[in-house]
């Protein structure tokens, strides 16, 4: 299935104006020539090194056979469930890629105690841990790996044969596990960690799981031919004007998932636009939405929504959404049509799409409040189990939670965004989602939701360098139980919390509002914040 595009109002007026001229400009032909000059000379130096995903259907090939030779290897063994511990694009893209392909693949990207120890007593008798990190050192894979070590070591069981590691060459994991006898598979260094869906960071483990990954490459390589020629049918163009080239430029991305089979891309994306986009004061913010989320309803000026189809759907729907993009396609195809696009995103609203510079600062801060660990500040005031602090003594004064809500929806400025980052296990809570369309409707304005500290691989990077047009909704909660980390002077809940103090001391220091809230008690919490926002 190779990729189709719909598309009416403003975003087909800027398909219509802006890819002629990229096209005249050789943009396709040069990104795939790994053209560094193409986002000016102040992004050459990085993009000189991030290009190397243009040429990953290629490069991966020889991966297949040897991820399928280690997964027969693995089953004959008996053992056949799958961790993978990874963050941001060592993540997103296999958990994409699993669903849609429908194989178990369990995915730990958090540091929530809760979530840790569920994984640990999950199937460990019959489980491959795969860690995951481009830089071999960030924290949270370290973090986990350590605790899988000690697990398995605990039930009997040797670590060299039950961790795998992915990694670029010279890292710091590929040299620990050359120590400790862990299999590894090294990707090319020339390829940053939101544009590695193709290569052994989204191969790896979703091979390992099961997945059919020469068919998904089969699937990049159909539509290749096509994102590199400079013609006005290229798809990577197309998307990228219609995501970056609006006038005036709608700048909120609204992805809705409609009659697709593909599982989670949205999520998926995020990353991909929002740490690619976001920074120098500009950017484009996805939002994952649901098909009766209230920005669809509201039709805000600033949303340009594009809506994942089925090719049998598509034709359904173009007359029911004008003004939307509606697009279709295969995984593979899609996956490397949204880089190409976001690429070109990047060359339209004049910033490098290959570097991050805001998202070490959260790092920075939260290994801070690790190795001093001050006493947390007291809460303005609490409130039915719920502690309430916040960035400015404005935003408390009400002295109720839904007042603190309502004082920080009124910061909200006419062009911005509400984002709410939900520092907690994710499995046990899951409900604290629903808080995105609940305040979505009630601020009428478009809203994020970000499990914590996820998002931190992906739309912290914006919430920094983008338009300084956010306010923020934190959510933590008291660790019940908490655990330790092998080897580390800090625990998992030591970690958590330190990750969401420290973003939210690194967003007052840019000037946002933040509005943070600690559930004493993660349940009863979540219940209360939900029944009273309601």
């Amino acid at each position: 299935m190779t990729v189709a595009i719909h598309s009416s109002g403003d975003a087909k007026k800027a398909i219509q104006t802006v890819v002629p001229q990229l096209v005249k400009d050789l943009v396709a032909s040069g990104i795939t020539a790994q053209d560094p000059a193409l986002w000016g000379p102040e992004a050459e130096a990085e993009a000189g090194k991030r290009l190397g995903w243009t040429e990953a259907v290629a490069i991966s090939r020889p991966l297949v056979p040897e991820i399928e030779a280690l997964r027969a290897r693995f089953l004959e063994e008996g053992i056949d469930h799958f961790v993978l511990a990874g963050m941001g694009g060592s993540s997103l893209a296999p958990e994409v890629i699993t669903k849609t392909l429908g194989v178990e693949l369990t995915i730990l990207d958090s540091t929530a105690p809760e979530q840790i120890r569920a994984a640990l007593v999950d199937r460990l008798e019959t489980t491959v841990l795969i860690a995951s990190s481009k830089s071999g050192g960030t924290l949270e894979t370290d973090s986990q790996r350590r605790a899988y070590e000690q697990a398995f070591r605990t039930a009997g069981i040797d670590p060299a044969t039950r961790i795998v590691i992915v990694t670029d060459p010279g890292s710091p994991l590929e040299a620990l596990a050359a120590e400790a006898g862990y299999r590894t598979f090294l990707a090319d260094p020339n390829v940053g960690g939101r544009y590695s869906a193709l290569t052994a960071f989204g191969l790896v483990p979703s091979g390992l799981a099961g997945a059919a990954i020469d068919e998904l490459l089969d699937e990049a390589e159909a539509i290749s031919l096509n994102l590199a020629d400079d013609g006005d049918d290229n798809f990577g163009l197309i998307l990228g004007a219609a995501l970056a080239g609006t006038q005036p430029l709608r700048d909120k991305i609204g992805i809705v998932s409609d009659g697709t089979h593909i599982v989670g891309l949205g999520e998926w994306a995020e990353q991909l636009i929002a740490e690619s986009t976001g920074k120098n004061g500009k950017g484009l913010l996805p939002l994952v939405l649901d098909v009766d989320s209230p920005e669809l309803s509201e039709h805000l000026p600033d949303v340009q929504i594009v809506r994942l189809v089925s090719d049998a759907h598509a034709f359904h729907l173009r007359e029911q959404h004008p003004g939307e993009v509606l697009l279709s396609g295969s995984l593979g195809a899609l996956l490397l049509t949204w880089e190409y696009a976001v690429a070109v995103a990047g060359r339209l609203l004049g910033i490098d799409p290959f570097d991050q510079p805001d998202v070490e600062s959260a790092k920075v801060a939260a290994r801070g409040l690790l190795e001093q660990r001050p006493e947390p500040t007291a809460p303005a005031f609490v409130d039915d189990g719920i502690e309430v602090r916040a960035s400015t003594e404005s935003l408390t004064a009400a002295g109720s939670v839904v007042g603190a809500v309502d004082a920080l929806l009124a910061d909200l400025p006419a062009d911005g965004y509400l984002a709410v980052m939900a520092y907690v296990d994710r499995f046990a809570v899951p409900e604290l989602a629903e808080l995105r369309d609940l305040l979505a409707a009630r601020s009428g304005r478009p809203v994020t939701f970000g499990w914590g500290p996820r998002f931190l691989h992906s739309t912290g990077q914006y919430h920094k360098g983008g338009p300084a047009t956010g306010v923020f909704l934190q959510i933590t909660a008291d660790t019940a139980d908490d655990l330790d980390i092998p080897d580390r002077p800090f625990t998992f809940g030591q970690l958590i919390h330190a990750q969401a103090a420290g973003d939210a001391g690194v967003l007052a220091e840019h000037g946002r509002p933040v509005l943070r809230l600690n559930l004493t008690d993660a349940s009863a919490g979540a219940a209360t914040l939900l029944s009273e926002l309601r």
